[in-house]
């Protein structure tokens, strides 16, 4: 049998909670039903409870849903959400016994991964972390291919997400190993990050060593985003106020980002946000460009300030203008990382002169001969320190620091 279903969760042992979506409505209309008859509080005066008895938690929504006693852990107890799959602790003033219900069967299934094979004979936390992201809330594709034993097993299926195998793509992470396998190379294109995992960061040169560079982003005269490696063209990102436009970038990252813009369309727009989350994000010029979410600005339109991974420069831009980013986007380095220049500081403030309003330390002169020195240059780079912050001397192409212009001109001090 094949059937369309929800995940409710995946339990800890990595066994998925499924509710069939013909069994939506019915399920809706059950929860209505309970949220008018408990009315009230949990049960505030002692119980005697017992494992396996059937009661009514309520949730951190404070709505009211059918549970059964796992455990007794003292003043807390752990409750399996029956219809849901989930399982927590749960203090007791937050549950209710009741009889009421118990004769209509618990809406969500537990499955197993069919001829599926976990690494080490059982999930390991980081699967069953990727398990949870991928799937949680997410419609998907069931295809039975055994039933339990006992009408309380768990339903042997393969599973599909965008028309791929999930048995596959966990193997293909070398979390199991499994009889159902899918040619990986193409279709894990389509995989779309679901939760929270961040970019990977590029390996510094060692102090001391000279490197040539390209500042992609000034955010003041002390405070620049670099890229190591000029040699090939990561798709070009017009400057707009302190940017600069960047050569670098991988050859196969170029071809990722080529493929990602032919097929955005179809990529599914971001519909929760969190700090630090990886995405796509269309700019100005129309093409879309590796990002993180960094904060909501505003929420009525939503408006998203996000910053641009391979370049470092910021924008604020609608939700609309956001996407799931493909899982194979991630396993490139951020082209651009973030550097404090070395040896000057900002002249004696002048309250007369025209400051930055982020960093008023700096005069927006300063910034413009900043921006004269670096934008679209070649320049060279030694490393002077990596913690607390990664610091740099930058240098011109005839090896004089590029910070001693600004001395010349009175916009900077020497930093000794």
């Amino acid at each position: 049998k094949i059937f369309q279903a929800i995940v409710s969760s995946v339990g800890y042992d990595g066994t998925i909670y499924i509710i069939p979506k013909s069994s939506e409505i019915e399920l809706s209309k059950l929860m209505t039903e309970i949220q008018t008859k408990f009315k009230c509080l949990g049960l505030l005066e002692p119980y005697c409870w017992k494992e396996g008895e059937a009661c009514v938690v309520r949730g951190s929504d404070t709505m009211w849903y059918r549970g059964r006693i796992v455990e007794l852990c003292g003043s807390t107890l752990q409750v399996q959400y029956i219809d849901h799959g989930c399982i927590e602790r749960i203090p007791q003033c937050h549950l209710y016994p009741t009889t009421l219900y118990t004769d209509i069967p618990p809406f969500c299934i537990p499955c197993q991964l069919y001829k599926t094979i976990p690494t080490g004979n059982f999930w390991q936390q980081d699967a069953v972390d990727c398990l949870q992201g991928l799937l949680t809330n997410e419609e998907v594709e069931i295809h039975v291919q055994e039933l339990p034993d006992n009408p309380w097993g768990k339903l042997s299926i393969s599973l599909y997400f965008g028309g791929m195998s999930l048995s596959s793509f966990m193997a293909y992470q070398k979390y199991c190993v499994t009889e159902d396998c899918q040619d990986m190379k193409e279709l894990v294109r389509f995989i779309y990050i679901p939760v929270a995992p961040s970019y990977k960061l590029p390996s510094l040169p060692l102090p001391g060593d000279t490197f040539p560079v390209r500042v992609t982003h000034l955010v003041n005269p002390k405070e620049v985003y670099i890229c190591f490696d000029s040699s090939k063209n990561l798709m070009k990102q017009p400057a707009t106020g302190g940017d600069a436009s960047c050569d670098s970038g991988l050859e196969s990252l170029d071809e990722a980002l080529k493929w990602c813009n032919k097929s955005v369309n179809s990529f599914p727009l971001l519909t929760h946000f969190q700090t630090e989350m990886p995405c796509l994000v269309e700019y100005q010029d129309g093409l879309w460009y590796r990002a993180k979410l960094l904060s909501v600005t505003k929420s009525d339109p939503v408006k998203i300030l996000v910053q641009f991974v391979d370049y470092g420069s910021f924008s604020v831009v609608p939700s609309s203008r956001l996407r799931r980013i493909p899982y194979h986007l991630l396993k490139y380095p951020v082209q651009a990382v973030r550097a404090l220049l070395a040896g000057f500081k900002p002249a004696l403030y002048d309250r007369n002169v025209e400051r930055i309003p982020y960093s008023p330390e700096w005069s927006v002169e300063a910034l413009w001969a900043m921006m004269e020195c670096i934008e679209g240059k070649q320049l060279s780079a030694s490393i002077v320190a990596l913690a607390p912050e990664v610091t740099i001397s930058l240098y011109e192409d005839d090896k004089n620091l590029v910070h001693m212009k600004l001395i010349e001109m009175g916009l900077a001090d020497l930093d000794e």
